[in-house]
């Protein structure tokens, strides 16, 4: 079976959502971000990923969609090992794998039904409107905000835009969602009700997630396990529980 067809194939069940093995990143001759990252998401877990600012935890998730190309290593995504894709196959897979940036990044000339339309124009030139019309009012109503379906993104709360640019992501139902700071810059309220969300979605898509956070609250109730990065690698790993419990005085200050 060529590379092509596998591509065109539901992934096995039992392959991990997502794989590295030894990930290395070099910015310029000497700053070393990413030192030999290994991990695995399994399907249907969310993963949360702590470490000091710097320590290359964005980087990370941007290599697993190609938005970064690594130095070294493997990057599997549901099977396929994206360092190895032409343009094309990886487009197929990037479709499968959703990207919550920190800022939403909404077209701010955009309604949020344009928003929405766009997107789904984009990756299903099939669909008749009727189609585009219903999938953009279930995706609404998901996330909380089937009322907001005609107002610019500078109409928006922050907590609202999080809303939408997760609405955008949901639209093209990915099996992987990667979610980048997305409570950050929200008060603790709206952090709550993202992080639910968060929580909500994986309930009833069966996604897998890695999520980036310096948002404890958010890292607690939304983990399956935990992942910390130092000094370029993986230093310490397990639920929120065993990690806050650490011997390691070092990885206990992040539960502070």
């Amino acid at each position: 079976m060529t590379q092509q067809q596998t591509l065109n194939n539901n992934s096995n069940n039992n392959v991990a959502a997502i794989e590295i093995k030894n990930l290395y990143k070099t910015f310029g001759e000497d700053n070393h971000v990413l030192k030999g990252i290994n991990l695995t998401v399994n399907k249907g877990e969310d993963l949360v990923i702590l470490g000091k600012s710097g320590t290359g935890k964005s980087i990370t998730i941007k290599c697993i969609v190609g938005l970064i190309k690594a130095d070294e290593g493997e990057i599997k995504v549901l099977g396929h090992d994206i360092t190895k894709l032409n343009t094309q196959e990886l487009n197929k897979i990037r479709v499968k794998v959703g990207f919550l940036f920190q800022n939403a990044a909404l077209y701010d000339s955009m309604s949020v039904r344009e928003n929405l339309d766009f997107t789904l124009r984009r990756h299903f030139d099939s669909l008749t409107e009727a189609e585009i019309e219903s999938e953009i009012k279930d995706v609404l109503e998901s996330v909380g905000l089937a009322e907001a379906i005609d107002k610019m993104p500078s109409e928006l709360s922050g907590g609202m835009r999080k809303r939408i640019g997760l609405a955008r992501t949901l639209i093209l139902k990915p099996e992987i969602i990667l979610y980048d700071e997305p409570t950050t810059g929200l008060d603790t309220i709206t952090s709550k009700e993202i992080s639910e969300l968060i929580l909500s979605i994986q309930e009833e898509r069966k996604t897998s997630s890695i999520i980036i956070t310096h948002d404890m609250a958010c890292a607690k109730m939304t983990a399956d396990r935990i992942m910390i990065l130092k000094d370029g690698v993986i230093h310490a790993e397990g639920t929120y529980q065993e990690l806050e419990n650490s011997e390691e005085e070092w990885v206990r200050s992040f539960f502070i």
